[in-house]
């Protein structure tokens, strides 16, 4: 009965984790599809980027906790299958008697890496909660606000609870002995060790599948998302600015040079997802809201209305909205994020160079604002008689082009 029981779990959390994927899996490519080239590079800064975590040590510490839990999170999860096996068969530690004396030397490094992720989870709970890290204060990001904060505090209970529960079912296994579990054997009663562990054995695969899922709800979803977002991230220097070839034809055409028939239903820039590409909704559901963009956003800390993280966490939200609701008037400029918003950039990139995997909240606000100014002529008089000044005299400035070097001349 305890064999069907499992089973059955195990069916139909995967049906849910798997429909759930899938739903983003089609949010996703509602966005326009892109084409890549130098496979080769690409894997490599997957490796070093999204597996190796090369950029979150620019803050060390911060780095090494990360990692810890990163570790924690991919190899203790290995002994997963030694219990999704158990649970099917009806065995107890299936791997025991083939790896023998192995065996309990790779339980003892699990418990180390369940250490460090219990560590690392205390630490940044500390962090949050005593409010000295600024790009994490909901106080003064309002995008925090709300399920935000609550989701990154949750996340970090979870995994407590997760390894607490291993190292309970550990304990309570009187055949076995493990470097960190063995001192909690005296905490339990011995004529109940049996009932113990089974029960800290169904709290941590119940946990297990439902973090899993939930996940899929969270930011978190950048344990899986990361990797595609990164292999798609731009190779070229974030200096330099896609350009739009549509408009490079239409001005080929007005100068007479060859190109490609004008197009009359042609729509500049981007005002909703259809308008983006996949790599912009990858971006968004990889994003990790850790606010290294923001916190180095030249335009937020003066105190304008710009934050790279909410551009990400609002294209997010729009993406969610169009799952639950296809048919869903809203857009994604105009009602989640404001003309004063795109304003206030200044397109300087610290933002992409601040991410540690390489999105580009700028490639987002780029194409929201060609659509503001290309479509809706929605730019102030400034810089419209700026953009009539460089058409006119190569120049921001109302003055005759052989006029420009002056000013060496003094």
């Amino acid at each position: 009965m305890t064999q069907i029981s499992f089973i059955a779990l195990l069916l139909a959390m995967g049906y849910l984790i798997v429909r759930r994927f899938g739903q983003i899996a089609k949010t996703i490519h509602l966005a326009k599809p892109i084409h890549i080239t130098n496979s080769k590079e690409r894997w490599k800064r997957v490796l070093l980027l999204a597996l190796g975590q090369k950029k979150m040590f620019e803050k060390p510490f911060v780095g090494i906790m990360h990692l810890l839990i990163y570790l924690g999170f991919v190899l203790i999860n290995i002994e997963i299958l030694e219990i999704i096996l158990d649970g099917i068969l009806g065995t107890h530690r299936i791997f025991a008697p083939f790896l023998g004396d192995f065996y309990p030397l790779i339980i003892n490094f699990f418990e180390l890496l369940a250490g460090g992720v219990v560590v690392a989870c205390f630490v940044f709970i500390a962090r949050r909660i005593s409010k000295q890290v600024n790009r994490l204060d909901s106080a003064v990001h309002r995008e925090l606000k709300g399920f935000p904060i609550k989701d990154a505090l949750l996340i970090l209970i979870i995994e407590l609870a997760l390894m607490s529960a291993l190292f309970i079912m550990n304990a309570a296994d009187p055949d076995q002995s493990f470097i960190i579990s063995q001192h909690l054997k005296s905490f339990l009663p011995a004529g109940n060790l049996h009932s113990i562990e089974q029960t800290a054995w169904w709290i941590h695969i119940i946990g297990i599948l439902l973090f899993a899922l939930y996940v899929t709800y969270s930011k978190h979803l950048h344990i899986f998302f990361a990797f595609p977002a990164v292999y798609y991230s731009n190779l070229e220097s974030s200096a330099q600015m896609s350009d739009m070839p549509h408009v490079t034809n239409e001005v080929n055409i007005m100068l007479g040079k060859p190109g490609e028939p004008s197009n009359p239903d042609l729509k500049f820039g981007a005002q909703d997802i259809k308008d983006l590409t996949i790599k912009n909704t990858l971006d968004a559901y990889s994003c990790t809201e850790c606010g290294r963009c923001t916190e180095q956003c030249p335009a937020n800390q003066t105190g304008k209305a710009l934050s790279p993280r909410k551009i990400m966490m609002d294209t997010r939200d729009r993406l969610e909205e169009l799952q639950k609701d296809p048919s869903s008037t809203n857009t994604l400029l105009g009602n989640y994020i404001t003309a004063e918003e795109l304003r206030a950039c200044t397109t300087c990139q610290a933002c992409v160079e601040a991410c540690p995997i390489q999105l580009s909240p700028l490639e987002i606000i780029s194409a929201l604002r060609r659509y503001q100014i290309m479509e809706q002529s929605d730019a102030p008089g400034a810089w419209n008689a700026m953009f009539a000044n460089i058409e006119t005299n190569q120049a921001p400035w109302k003055f005759n082009p052989s006029d420009r070097l002056n000013w060496a001349k003094s």
